[in-house]
């Protein structure tokens, strides 16, 4: 049995307190605090099983081990890891080892080892498994492929699986990439699902239990929407593994990390990728002309091999899947690359890509643009599938964003018959720095923010702007015993930049 190290540092991580940057409550509750604020009763007795590493903390870096294991009510007797260890540090691919745990002396059960399924021995002590593990957004991360493996497990041997749900980092507006056919199915893709999947990890399960058929429960986050990427959130991000230290990698994982075995390569956490021979200043300039959302291309040399390095400048618009295509696509099209074909044994290239057809289009030399063509039928039957399992609390409410920061409203903003974005003036008016006054008698809200005041009627689609009437398509309302005002004219009329993003259904303001 390999010994569990109980030096400071991972004591801190799995077991302290993880310090919390940026707000002071988030925006998210988690469903690990969901569970435990509001179910901990129906764990009461139960012998609990807990699927987890190092990303398993609430939002103030309480690791659920700990909190289970000091629960008197709770049994907590097993704990199972995934690739990377308990403690995330074990390099990409290498086999984990099961042990004791020093502290809680309870076994730590790898599912990364001789078996990735927990067999009917780990399962003897267990009357319910726990999944609690911070996911990052991509078929090809195998956090999602245990979960799968674990829900087929509490199937086989009658244990129910429960979710303790997590934001999907990248959101869940982009949905892009190959689908997985059945044939490529592996560890680095266990179902039918494309590079870029748009679900939590509960959603997943979901998804995955139309053929698995475990007794599951979805502990849902409460705050969170579909529209929110991992900033929007106030939580505290966790190193998921060695590779993905922050978030801009995490991003990047997919946009940079799809050549395995082709001479295109990533560096620097999947920050830049390149190959051997390549020019960089050819190779950034052909990405920019092809007019990639939400990123630029820095040419960037490492020694033999040109590439680039991505500045993500938009991470709501920036589309990792789609990026990555592209950036594969053109290497070939400027480089002297080969794909690798399967035969016999299915390659590591097509079991990322989920299919065979990548290679064969890459050895072509086929341009990106065919690419996506050719596997949008697919994808979009996935997406018109993936809306079956898709949990109904999470569906994108208008996110409202002041210098990057979401704003919390005490009434939900609309959109009115104007398609104008309408939010509680108070919120949004103190968000700016202004000062508001309400007069009862004539239904008017006065703003003053530096030298500008800015007065609003109810009812009245003229504005008063430091004495001078301005017109506007809308009027406010309103609605609740709320009083609405529209966003884009506050934030013009106090000298700000208004931003409304269709798809995520967010308006920034800068």
């Amino acid at each position: 049995m390999l010994k569990y190290a109980l030096v400071l540092g991972l004591v801190a991580v799995l077991f302290g307190a993880i310090p919390v940057h940026g707000q002071e409550e988030p925006r998210v509750r988690l469903g690990n605090e969901v569970l435990l604020d509001d179910h901990r009763d129906d764990l009461q007795g139960k012998r609990v099983g807990l699927i987890t590493n190092h990303t398993g903390v609430n939002s103030r870096g309480q690791h659920m081990a700990k909190v289970l294991a000091e629960d008197d009510h709770i049994h907590l007797t097993a704990l199972y890891t995934p690739e990377h260890g308990l403690d995330g540090e074990k390099p990409a691919g290498e086999y984990v080892e099961s042990y004791t745990h020093e502290e809680l002396g309870i076994p730590v059960y790898s599912l990364y080892g001789p078996t990735r399924k927990p067999t009917s021995e780990m399962l003897d002590d267990v009357d319910i498994l726990l999944f609690d593990i911070q996911d990052i957004g991509a078929r090809t991360y195998t956090y999602i492929s245990t979960l799968n493996y674990c829900m087929v497990a509490g199937a086989q041997h009658d244990v129910p699986v429960w979710v303790l749900d997590r934001p999907n980092p990248l959101g869940g507006i982009h949905v892009d990439g190959p689908v997985l056919e059945e044939p490529f199915v592996s560890f680095v893709g266990v179902d039918e699902m494309p590079k870029a999947h748009g679900m939590t990890v509960g959603e997943i399960a979901l998804f995955f239990n139309r053929k698995v058929g475990v007794d599951l429960r979805v502990i849902e986050m409460q705050g969170y929407t579909r529209n929110m990427i991992f900033f929007d959130t106030g939580l505290p991000w966790v190193q998921t593994s060695p590779n993905i230290p922050d978030l801009k990698s995490c991003f990047g994982y997919m946009a940079t990390g799809l050549g395995q075995g082709t001479g295109v390569f990533q560096a620097d956490k999947f920050t830049w990728i390149g190959g051997e021979g390549l020019d960089s200043h050819t190779f950034a300039r052909q990405l920019s002309d092809a007019d990639l959302p939400g990123v630029q291309f820095e040419p960037e040399a490492k020694n033999a091999a040109g590439g680039v390095r991505l500045r993500i400048t938009d991470y709501h618009d920036f589309n990792p899947a789609l990026t990555g295509i592209y950036a594969l696509a053109h290497a070939f099209l400027l480089g002297d690359f080969t794909a690798p074909q399967s035969d016999n044994d299915i390659t590591m290239f097509d079991k990322i890509m989920g299919t065979d057809r990548f290679s064969q289009w890459l050895n072509r030399r086929m341009h990106p643009q065919e690419m996506e063509r050719r596997y949008t039928s697919e994808l979009e039957k996935f997406r018109q599938k993936r809306r079956d399992y898709l949990i109904d609390a999470y569906d994108e409410e208008i996110l409202i964003r002041v210098h990057d920061s979401p704003i919390d409203f005490d009434a939900a903003p609309i959109i009115d018959p104007s398609d104008r974005v309408l939010v509680p003036a108070r919120a949004i008016a103190e968000a700016l720095g202004g000062d508001v006054q309400w007069d009862a008698s004539d239904y008017r809200v006065t703003i003053t923010h530096d030298d500008s005041t800015v007065e609003f009627i109810i009812g009245d689609s003229f504005a008063t702007v430091n004495g001078e009437r301005r017109q506007m398509d809308t009027h406010p309302i309103i609605r609740q015993d709320r009083t609405l005002i529209p966003v884009r004219y506050i934030g013009e009329f106090l000298g700000a930049d208004v931003e409304w993003k269709d798809e995520w259904r967010i308006v920034n303001v800068y």
